[in-house]
């Protein structure tokens, strides 16, 4: 088994950003969803009760973030932010200090929302810290929805296409690791493994929401994955695909590592 696919997604709801290799951190790999859209509440937005942000097309530099939008100018954002106004933010149930990006970004973003809107950085002191029954050694996490990394195994996005009447890519599931040569769901059953020269911890199966039946390349929701992920992949009330995973150590992963277990 290797890692065939490495992602990051610098801005949480927007476009991901495929990788050759990435440094992985405590709270995802660098530069992983440390951005995020709030609202004029300060609460977290995402594709979920704003689908057109999916067609946000976004590029990466060094030390830039570029978005482009239909009608729009290309917009600079900068990778990290060490200074501005601190806000106190919502990201689901967890209350994040964050800086607010300057007002042109902000009003950039607003135009596509549809509502009044900010972008904020969350800084390397800020806390978030992962379940605590989860938590191995009191990790935090970035802006991602609960966990720093999700792997999923090409096999298993096949097994799903092979149910359905249309294929679907891999970006619906917004994936930071991608492994091939296991098993149909063989990720779900993981615990200790190492990538190069990293250790990682799988917690457990990760639960998929609305997300992933909006199409990327059009923005437009549908009942699928979760109609078909529902008559096989059920956990209780919740359907499951990929693993919520943990760093154990600091390093760099790339594409081509294998995938060794401990």
């Amino acid at each position: 088994m290797k890692v065939s696919g490495i992602f990051i997604y610098p801005i949480k709801s927007l476009a991901g950003i495929s990788l050759n290799e990435a440094e992985v951190l405590e709270r995802g790999f660098k530069n992983d969803r440390r951005w995020m859209l709030v609202n004029k509440d300060d609460i977290g937005i995402t594709q979920r009760t704003h689908p057109q942000l999916s067609q946000i097309a976004l590029t990466l530099s060094d030390k830039k973030i570029k978005v482009s939008h239909k009608g729009l100018s290309d917009l600079e954002i900068p990778l990290t932010l060490d200074n501005g106004n601190y806000v106190e933010v919502m990201v689901w149930d967890d209350q994040v200090r964050a800086i607010q990006a300057p007002s042109i970004i902000n009003e950039w973003f607003s135009k596509i929302a549809g509502e009044p809107c900010k972008l904020v950085y969350m800084p390397e002191n800020a806390s978030r810290p992962v379940s605590a029954e989860r938590a191995i050694k009191g990790e935090n996490v970035s802006f991602a929805d609960a966990y720093p990394y999700l792997i999923i195994g090409q096999a298993s996005l096949d097994d799903l296409n092979s149910r359905m009447d249309e294929d679907l890519p891999m970006s619906r599931f917004r994936p930071n690791i991608v492994v091939e040569g296991s098993e149909p769901y063989e990720e779900d059953h993981w615990k200790d493994i190492q990538i190069g020269n990293v250790k990682f911890h799988v917690t457990h199966p990760c639960k998929r929401c609305v997300f992933t039946t909006i199409d990327q390349e059009t923005g437009k929701k549908g009942a699928e994955p979760l109609r078909t992920l529902a008559t096989y992949r059920r956990e209780g009330k919740e359907v499951i695909f990929g693993v919520n995973t943990l760093a154990l150590e600091k390093g760099k992963i790339k594409v081509e590592d294998e995938i060794i277990f401990y």
